[in-house]
């Protein structure tokens, strides 16, 4: 499977009015403010208050907490009782950054008002042996430690029967949450989740921390007299939180992104957060940059439950005043990052050569598995199979023992990518699922090992029926420049206008640069390493751009490319700039996004001769045919349209094999609807069974073109509305009349028929892909799979 080519889609290129320039000249003389402005205007940003309130935080008026209405009003009601009656009070939090930030705020602010480790306790499920949100089996265990009331965090919204249980065992529960509602509102004492809102409200986008920061807020000012700690020490933890779950920077999130990066970058100077200090300093960041986070503190802070499980370690981490605790956990989480760096590349490498034996353009979804992959990074893996080949992406593992199932079960992250609501996927599938929960661009799952070929045939129908052909997603691009705007001060210049920007993330990405004919050059191809310079399998090129625009070369690097994949002949680039010396010359370089040949370069390939054509398109189009229906001898015709990959390569290996061309002669015919075949596969099983006949399951399978998973899946449909069945060899004999087929659909029954009629139509969609598609891309993808065996 090859990853397909992105088109490069312009945005438009307007001219910003002469007021916004002035605006941004007066808040930031001797900068290259022209591109900052053009890139407002194209943002939407179109007049004085909404750009001042985007640039600068203290020109934004923040959202009350009160604005999520009663649900907030509860929440404090009910936490005000806790603390006045003395109750154990449990935080429940998330694995991942976003749950662990969110953790550690409640854990501080919630402090303030409970003793913790007497009253306030928090508890974290176990990455690797648990799945994300309540388990039966934890509200067992704090309820055995005297928990009255739950309050979660980045997590909750779905878990109605451990809502429940948690009812029965006399535990209340306020929520806290960002992820995708449930059909009906919990019966829960207050249901805090920004998604209530409509999709413009400047609250919408919070992630998990920065609901629990807004919870703690509201207490903050209906018990004003009792906090000791400002509740602006905790925006450097919403920031993290923020920034590392990729939520939309817009509205509060930016504003909160905004202030926390204030606070963070804080840390190396006054080191209030002696973790956050030395994880800093080991990744060699300075806190005030939302690349600090993404790259820096993020990765590490979730490495600790993606490689360990257990999470707490990082909430000690982020909130310990232990300055010789704080190293030791620090130094703990670089390591484990660094385990996570190999395991993820080992896992991603297995996962790529599985890729090479599928097709991409009749893979609506990824799809892959494998038992032995460890569960804590999966999500980071199927979050770049995703991105590099423009579907929504889901890796399973086989879940631990520590699950509570009855079956085996396969558990994993999914991932997805513009314009797919992942979940809306997934819930159409949850029939087949065990447990599955997220949002439209990330989710985690689990379901029966047994379930797994039915999942991936129906989540791929689903897709189909629901988004038709997709196509990968354009790489969107702002600017067009060229090296001269990059070199040395100018470059500088232009760095700082764009730095006004940030923080950049969803909803407010980095700006992608297009310069056109450049060369790169002194290329050079390193490995990675870590703080203790121990080398790692991680690849980077770094080179220099050049172009006619000036003499001044500029330093750039390609993260996870060697030196020999970049192009001698002029190319056309597109590049992020990032802070960060590369050479001695520059504090910027530009981190290289995509790359194809300039227009030049095709023109001077021109000569380039193709190998001649094997495979022949002698297919029916409309009342033409492509070529004459007159094969000879050096010609092997396949008159039949082949239902699956595997079947059109033997046809090709015997046509190799015997020095002939193949050609394509089977005519354009839409095949006979689902429902067709199955009620013309029930009729020969009537006629079969009432005149005591046998039928050779080729003839059959052949008579009605199915594959041997749809014949295999008619069988069991058949089994179901009655048929007694026994296969001998290729022959499949009946005992007995079944009642009428209709009597027989029971519910059991009628899924039989429904999986059998799913697997006909994602037959039929290959059968429309082999009739279609252009003959030069069949033979690309033949040739393929040829060379690989």
């Amino acid at each position: 499977m090859q990853p397909p080519a992105a088109d490069w889609q312009f945005k438009p290129q307007p001219t910003p009015p002469d007021w916004l320039l002035d605006l941004l000249q007066k808040r930031s003389p001797n900068r290259s403010n022209s591109f900052a402005a053009q890139l407002l205007w194209q943002r939407g940003f179109q007049d004085p208050q909404s750009v001042l309130a985007f640039l600068d935080a203290t020109h934004y008026q923040p959202t009350s907490p009160w604005a999520f209405g009663a649900e907030m009003e509860k929440a404090v009601a009910r936490l005000q009782q806790a603390r006045d009656r003395q109750e154990t009070v449990f935080i429940w939090g998330d694995f991942d950054a976003d749950g662990i930030t969110a953790t550690a705020v409640l854990w501080e602010g919630l402090g303030q008002f409970f003793e913790r480790d007497r009253t306030l306790h928090f508890t974290i499920p176990n990455r690797l042996k648990e799945s994300h949100g309540l388990s039966i089996s934890g509200v067992d265990e704090i309820a055995a430690q005297g928990c009255q009331l739950i309050v979660t965090c980045d997590t909750g919204s779905s878990n109605q029967a451990e809502i429940e249980r948690a009812q029965k065992l006399g535990i209340e529960i306020v929520i806290t949450d960002h992820h995708t509602l449930p059909g009906d509102r919990p019966p829960v004492a207050a249901f805090v989740n920004p998604r209530t809102f409509a999709k413009d409200h400047p609250l919408a986008n919070l992630s998990g921390v920065a609901v629990a920061y807004k919870l703690v807020e509201a207490l903050y000012e209906s018990l004003p007299n009792i906090p000791q700690e400002p509740l602006e020490n905790l925006l450097d933890l919403v920031a993290i939180g923020l920034i590392a779950d990729l939520v939309k920077l817009t509205g509060d999130c930016r504003y909160l992104a905004q202030q926390g990066l204030a606070k963070l970058k804080k840390q190396l100077d006054v080191p209030t957060r002696p973790g956050v200090a030395k994880m800093l300093e080991l990744c060699r960041r300075t806190g005030d940059r939302p690349t600090d986070i993404s790259f820096g503190l993020g990765p590490r802070i979730n490495a600790i439950s993606r490689i360990q499980g257990d999470a707490r370690e990082g909430v000690e981490l982020l909130t310990t005043r232990d300055p010789e605790r704080a190293a030791v956990l620090a130094e703990s989480a670089e390591w484990t990052n660094l385990c996570r760096k190999e395991v993820q590349q080992r896992v991603h490498r297995e996962a790529e050569a599985q890729l090479a034996n599928l097709d991409v353009d009749a893979t609506a979804v990824i799809v892959l598995s494998d038992a032995q992959w460890p569960v804590g990074v999966l999500g980071l893996v199927a979050s770049q199979l995703a991105q590099t080949y423009g579907r929504p992406t889901i890796l399973l593992s086989e879940a631990s023992s520590g699950d509570l199932k009855e079956q085996p079960l396969m558990r994993g992250s999914a991932r997805s990518v513009k314009g797919i609501d992942l979940y809306d996927l997934l819930q159409q599938q949850a029939h087949l699922l065990y447990r599955f929960g997220g949002h439209p661009f990330a989710a985690g799952l689990s379901l029966p090992i047994k379930n797994l070929p039915m999942f991936i045939a129906s989540i791929n129908q689903s897709f189909r029926q629901q988004l038709g052909q997709w196509t990968m997603p354009a790489l969107e691009i702002d600017l067009e420049l060229c090296v001269a705007d990059l070199a040395i001060e100018r470059g500088a210049s232009l760095f700082q206008a764009l730095q006004q920007l940030e923080p950049y993330g969803m909803g407010n990405f980095a700006p992608k640069l297009l310069l056109r004919n450049c060369w790169l050059e002194r290329r050079r191809s390193s490995r990675y390493q870590n703080f203790a310079n121990r080398k790692l399998q991680f690849k980077k090129t770094q080179f220099q751009l050049r172009d006619d625009s000036s003499s001044e070369l500029f330093a750039g690097v390609w993260w996870g490319h060697d030196a020999d994949e970049l192009p001698d002949d002029p190319c056309d680039v597109v590049v992020e700039l990032e802070y960060g010396k590369l050479y001695q010359n520059s504090e910027y370089h530009a981190r290289l996004i995509a790359i194809r040949a300039t227009e030049l370069s095709i023109l001077s390939h021109q000569t380039y001769q193709s190998t001649e054509p094997w495979l022949l398109d002698w297919r029916t189009l409309g009342a033409k045919r492509s070529q004459p229906q007159n094969p000879s001898s050096d010609v092997l015709c396949l008159e039949v349209c082949p239902t699956q990959w595997d079947d059109l390569i033997v046809w090709a290996k015997q046509a190799k094999s015997d020095r002939q061309k193949l050609a394509l002669a089977y005519p354009t015919m839409e095949p006979p609807a689902a429902v067709v075949l199955w009620q013309q596969l029930a009729g020969m099983a009537k006629y079969a069974a009432r005149t005591r006949q046998s039928l050779v399951l080729a003839q059959v399978r052949s008579h009605l073109n199915l594959t041997e998973r749809s014949l295999l899946l008619g069988l069991e449909a058949l089994s179901a509305v009655g048929f007694e069945l026994e296969v001998n060899e290729d022959v499949l004999a009946f005992k007995g009349q079944p009642r009428s087929l209709t009597e027989q659909e029971s519910p059991s029954a009628a899924r039989a028929i429904e999986r059998f009629l799913d697997a006909i139509d994602g037959d039929h969609f290959l059968h429309h892909y082999f009739q279609h598609t252009p003959i030069e891309r069949l033979q690309q993808i033949m040739e393929q799979r040829l060379t690989l065996g």
